[in-house]
């Protein structure tokens, strides 16, 4: 009797495992975008809702809770059960429709569906670039970071100061590359974290993290795109 050449049962558990763990990652992030399209659809449909959210101040604490919450569930996530960083997450998504409704009211609806198939189209082939490449993709990572820091800082110049269309257009353009960049190296990043010795609330907030991170990936993505490529009402 032959042995079964290559067969290893721990390679075959650890990459269920690891299956097992990036559906869990992607399926947070797509239920994630789902609240966050429900609730902006919802702010769109009503216009007191949307009123309500275009005011000064809703925004501006929308904004600030959006990015507390960014900046805070990373930093606290190992302090937090599995289902407070989870709720945490999903309430962020929330206040992300929220906050976006009056912009995506600027566009029509088809260019809202045009830029998300469009988005999910290079989110998709930039993720699987990220799973199944060999390549280091640190390097990228970081270079790609750079960029979008710089593009951070030239939007807030031209916005205060130049105020150049041209000028907008082509930075919005580069984040598009930048956060195509970012996805394929965060999802490789997200992988590397995989490691079946870990507990299962361990991994649980793992991928809620890389969740919340793919998640940003996709948003910003989308953002950038209807800008560039979407009709106004």
């Amino acid at each position: 009797m032959k042995d079964n050449v290559g067969f290893d049962p721990l390679l075959i558990a650890a990459g269920e495992g690891l299956r097992k763990y990036m559906l869990s990652v992607y399926g947070k992030m797509f239920f994630a975008l789902l609240l966050t399209g429900v609730v902006s659809f919802t702010c769109i449909s009503s216009s007191v809702i949307l009123n309500f959210m275009a005011s000064k101040t809703v925004s501006t604490l929308l904004f600030l809770g959006t990015f507390f919450i960014a900046i805070s569930l990373p930093m606290r996530i190992k302090k937090m059960s599995p289902e407070k960083a989870e709720g945490l997450f999903w309430f962020y998504s929330v206040l992300i429709g929220a906050f976006i409704s009056p912009i995506c009211i600027i566009y029509t609806g088809e260019s809202i569906v045009n830029a998300f198939l469009t988005t999910a189209a290079f989110f998709g082939g930039m993720s699987l670039y990220g799973y199944t490449t060999k390549k280091d993709l640190t390097a990228l990572g970081s270079f790609m970071f750079v960029g979008l820091v710089t593009i951070i800082v030239a939007s807030l110049v031209n916005c205060l100061w130049t105020k150049n269309s041209a000028f907008h257009l082509l930075l919005t353009a580069l984040s598009v590359i930048i956060f195509c960049g970012l996805t394929a190296y965060d999802v490789q990043k997200i992988k590397s974290f995989y490691n079946p010795s870990i507990g299962n609330e361990t991994l649980g907030k793992q991928a809620t993290l890389g969740a919340l991170v793919l998640y940003l990936d996709f948003l910003n993505l989308f953002l950038n795109l209807i800008r560039l490529l979407g009709k106004r009402r």
